[in-house]
């Protein structure tokens, strides 16, 4: 397996299995594990949400917390390991409509070591009722093709179940 700067992004929806999909993609790779983690525990149940990641992953990943500077995140661990962001929704919520992905996609091809993310599948459902929800639905439904585009894998949990997207022996975009 290639392990230098591979970009690697995992999507799905709630509960779908992509945080632990994305872990073993990690565990895959020789080398120190890195969990850069965007979400704030803001209230008790997410608080719990968060220890059940830490307890699922255990002591050998080493955890750097980073709600909003994700691309200086990654350029201060580079060199240190495989690096697994958790994840892409919660950072750009955390921003405030300030997330740079385009700044992010610059800095992932930037990386000597493999970078993993998760992220959500948000346009699958109802069309929001206001103007700040659609409007974050849609960019980041922008941002995930952006980084998708960047990167080399691209996996889909389903029902707990992996689903790689990228790369296909019958990739059709060599037909256009």
């Amino acid at each position: 397996m290639k392990d230098r700067g591979q970009i690697t992004l995992v999507t799905g929806g709630a509960r779908s299995g992509k945080s632990a999909l994305a872990e073993r993609l990690a565990a895959r790779h020789a080398m120190p594990l890195i969990y850069i983690a965007t979400a704030q525990p803001g209230d008790a149940e997410m608080a719990q949400r968060i220890l059940e990641h830490q307890n699922r992953r255990g002591g050998s990943w080493t955890t750097v917390d980073e709600p909003l500077d994700l691309a200086g995140a990654l350029v201060r661990t580079d060199g240190q390991g495989v690096r697994l962001v958790d994840c892409l929704t919660l950072w750009m919520a955390n921003a405030m409509g300030s997330a740079d992905f385009g700044a992010l996609v610059v800095t992932l091809r930037q990386q000597s070591c493999p970078v993993i993310l998760v992220t959500n599948e948000l346009g699958q459902g109802i069309v929001p009722d206001n103007a700040l929800a659609r409007r974050f639905r849609d960019d980041h439904g922008r941002m995930n093709q952006a980084v998708a585009q960047a990167a080399d894998q691209v996996w889909m949990a389903v029902a707990g179940l992996p689903l790689r997207l990228k790369p296909r022996k019958d990739d059709f975009d060599d037909e256009f």
